[in-house]
């Protein structure tokens, strides 16, 4: 068999020039990922030497000498940097190499029929070396993609921490992003131990599906030691979708305001790391947009004037003994939320509406502020707002939190928005 190889050899070699122009057109015309990446004559000088090596392998096959990888793998390298998929590639040289074994069964027909049964054991090695050649190139392009992608994190994470840390002008880092000049835009941020961005966060930014299966907003994540924070494309999508989006998270996030620009995002970034300061530390998963939490963002965002707050406020009742204080905060918050009504906080509190009313009465006498006085009103809402802010330190203890909201609805009669104090 080695004689027979030699004999053909120079023969073999013009054969296989004419099937490298055959397997080149064919490719052009069923892959469209080789059209798109490479001329004709490109192409065909690459399934040439990828012929080649075929042949070559072959004959080093058959006198037992091991198979040269490195053209393979070089191959794998430079397509895989090029773009070509992987399974275009593998096609390729499979197909490649059923047309080298059609080619060396016509060069030995041509010099001698009688030589083909001789041919047969040559298969074997054939299909063993183009084995070896396929595994080399998929192995390499594999290795070669993943450094790839391992730089293309690297450089969108570098984009994305530009863009939301307000380094230099915005318009490079969100033009390689594929963000438009003009848009609807949001910042997400996570807590800490948050279970993780959604799927496809580590990978290119993709449209996350929506609750009904539409496209939703697009989501960059960037995950960092410190939590993770998402730079959300909005689109037509109203800025309530990012709860949906969030949802199977079950995590604590911190939504910014809606920004027209790329410039903005830095700010956005800021405004979102605020609004997670306004999510309850316990009670669970909760999104907060920063628009429907300002009072309480107000406080957060100025730590000593907060403080004073709570002392100039609340002082008298923060000074109260333990339980004392929580029922009478915890009646503060819940009638704050019910919207002033006392008989939809006692419903939530579950206790006679007399009794909200008295323990009112008594946080007046201890705060001097009154509850028909609307900025009264304003100061002791923001001072509580102030003590539940404080609760959400790690380092101080819980103080109560709020009921739910109620249902809307109209207040039942009798249950006006005032003062629980009785006139005069």
């Amino acid at each position: 068999m080695e004689r027979i190889i030699e004999e053909i050899r120079e023969d073999l070699s013009r054969r296989i020039t004419v099937t490298a122009d055959r397997l080149a057109d064919r490719t052009l015309a069923e892959d469209p990922a080789y059209a798109a990446l490479l001329g004709r004559a490109e192409l065909r000088e690459r399934i040439r030497l990828g012929l080649r090596q075929c042949v070559e392998g072959l004959d080093r096959g058959v006198r037992g000498l091991p198979v040269e990888l490195d053209d393979a793998r070089a191959t794998g390298t430079l397509l895989a940097e090029q773009g070509l998929p992987l399974a275009s590639l593998l096609r390729t040289y499979r197909r490649g190499g059923r047309m080298v074994w059609q080619t060396l069964n016509e060069a030995v027909a041509a010099h001698d029929p009688a030589a083909l049964p001789r041919l047969l054991p040559a298969a074997a090695v054939l299909w063993d070396v183009l084995d070896r050649l396929t595994d080399a190139v998929g192995d390499a392009y594999r290795r070669a993609e993943t450094a790839r992608s391992d730089r293309d994190r690297e450089q969108r994470a570098a984009l994305l921490d530009a863009l939301l840390d307000g380094a230099g002008p915005p318009e490079g880092p969100a033009a390689r992003l594929g963000l438009p000049e003009r848009g609807r835009f949001a910042v997400v941020v996570l807590a800490p131990g948050a279970a993780g961005a959604p799927a496809g966060s580590g990978g290119p930014p993709e449209a996350a599906a929506g609750p009904t299966g539409a496209a939703g907003p697009r989501v960059l994540w960037r995950i960092r030691a410190d939590g993770e924070t998402g730079l959300v494309e909005l689109g037509h999508h109203p800025l309530g979708s990012v709860r949906e989006l969030l949802g199977p998270l079950g995590a604590r996030a911190g939504v910014s305001p809606v920004v027209e620009s790329p410039a903005d995002l830095a700010r956005a970034h800021r405004l979102a790391a605020l609004a997670l300061r306004t999510a309850p530390a316990s009670g669970g998963p909760c999104t907060a947009l920063l628009d429907e939490r300002l009072p309480t963002a107000l406080v957060a965002s100025q730590a000593e004037l907060a403080g004073r707050l709570r002392q100039v406020v609340l002082g008298p009742v923060l000074a109260l003994p333990a339980e004392d204080r929580r029922v009478l905060l915890t009646t503060l918050g819940t009638w704050l939320t019910c919207q002033g009504s006392t008989t939809y906080a006692a419903q939530r509190l579950y206790c006679h509406r007399n009794t909200v009313s008295n323990r009112l009465r008594r946080l007046e006498r201890l705060t001097g502020r009154t509850l028909s006085d609307p900025a009264h009103v304003v100061e002791l809402a923001l001072a509580h707002a102030a003590v539940l802010q404080r609760a959400n330190d790690p380092a101080t203890s819980p103080a109560p939190q709020a009921a739910p909201a109620p249902p809307a609805g109209p207040t039942p009669a009798g249950t006006a928005r005032r003062s629980p104090r009785p006139p005069a």
